[in-house]
């Protein structure tokens, strides 16, 4: 685990903020001043774990975890944040739950809001997070959906704090890859409420929709952000303090996918080179994992076979790299998530 401590906070706009009952369904749900006291938040309950004194603010509480789309670090992350507060979790996967099969979202969401105190989902479509929310009486947390990535972005949010020493606000911030996504698409409302330098470098044919960069534009317009889409990596990348990048091809997409998209994107595989073009000997690299920066999964040789690549998105060079804090951002998801989940259950105060 990393030893960087988060410094202190930035100067924020005077908001009381209460997010008691609230969900976590996407950032742009929440005003800055919202935002910056969930990183305040995740900080000093990370600082309380470090120094051996943390509390339990969660005892006697009871979440359910209703994972549509497997994952390795959302689980985790949910189930350590959920005991480390004092409260149980129960994990439900499409094996374990009748969630649209035999039981509608709706009937679903009013059973487990009666029996959770709140409710974690992870799945494909922002709608079912959503009526989960509308019906079930509880705080519901988006673990993901194909549109929005909340936890990521929160979790990218306290690394960047911890690892370049400057106010968001003066904070450059590039996402490369395919831009249509639900990370790049949560990379920018991140960038837009803490007021950062955001850019989306990718291909023309996979930038964000308008409509997302209508919305985080607005807000961007309330705080000083500045957010930009370009397919020149050069131009994308210049005096970046934090290179972020994620997978090209999905697990369960047809090798049709992969022929389509690979030569889209390889011009922007995050290789040292690209490192370089940022003209800053600090820059960080970040990835929100899995990665395949080797033949170390069974996608990585399956796109090996196909196309010859031994790495995709980001060179090994670089995701075992000096620049790289990516374990530190797999760490994180566990207090942002811990934040969220206090935040909404028991209070910021608490």
């Amino acid at each position: 685990m990393s030893d960087v401590q988060p410094p202190a906070r930035s100067p924020q706009p005077t908001e009381a903020v209460d997010l008691r009952g609230r969900s976590f369904l996407k950032e742009l749900d929440h005003s800055p001043a919202e935002w910056a006291a969930l990183l305040d938040l995740a900080a000093r309950l990370k600082a309380e774990h470090r120094a051996g004194r943390p509390r339990r603010r969660l005892e006697g509480r009871a979440v359910a975890l209703l994972f549509e789309k497997t994952s390795t670090r959302t689980r985790a992350a949910f189930e350590l944040a959920a005991a480390g507060q004092g409260a149980t979790s129960t994990y439900l996967d499409p094996a374990g739950s009748h969630l649209g099969h035999k039981e509608s979202v709706e009937d679903t969401g009013r059973v487990l809001g009666r029996l959770y105190d709140g409710i974690e989902y992870r799945g494909a479509d922002q709608a079912t997070v959503e009526l989960l929310a509308a019906v079930s009486g509880v705080p519901v947390w988006n673990g993901l959906t194909d549109d929005w990535h909340p936890t990521q972005s929160l979790c990218d949010a306290l690394t960047t704090r911890e690892h370049v020493r400057k106010p968001f606000s003066e904070t450059t911030f590039a996402y490369l890859g395919d831009g249509r996504g639900n990370v790049a698409a949560s990379l920018l409302a991140m960038a837009a409420l803490t007021g950062m330098d955001a850019r989306v470098v990718a291909p023309a044919g996979l930038q964000p929709a308008p409509a997302v960069l209508d919305a985080v534009r607005a807000v961007a317009a309330g705080t000083g952000a500045t957010l930009s889409v370009t397919d020149d990596v050069a131009e994308g990348v210049r005096g970046a303090d934090v290179v972020h990048t994620d997978v090209w091809v999905s697990l369960g997409e047809p090798p049709e996918t992969w022929d389509e998209r690979i030569p889209l994107l390889a011009p922007y595989r995050v290789d040292a080179g690209v490192l370089a073009a940022t003209g800053n000997p600090d820059v960080r690299f970040m990835h929100c994992l899995p990665a395949f920066h080797d033949l170390g999964t069974g996608v990585g040789r399956a796109v090996h076979e196909r196309h010859g690549l031994t790495e995709m998105e980001v060179t090994d060079e670089v995701f075992r790299g000096p620049a790289s804090v990516v374990w530190d951002q797999a760490e994180n998801r566990r207090w942002t998530i811990e934040a969220v989940m206090v935040a909404t259950l028991a209070g910021l105060d608490a």
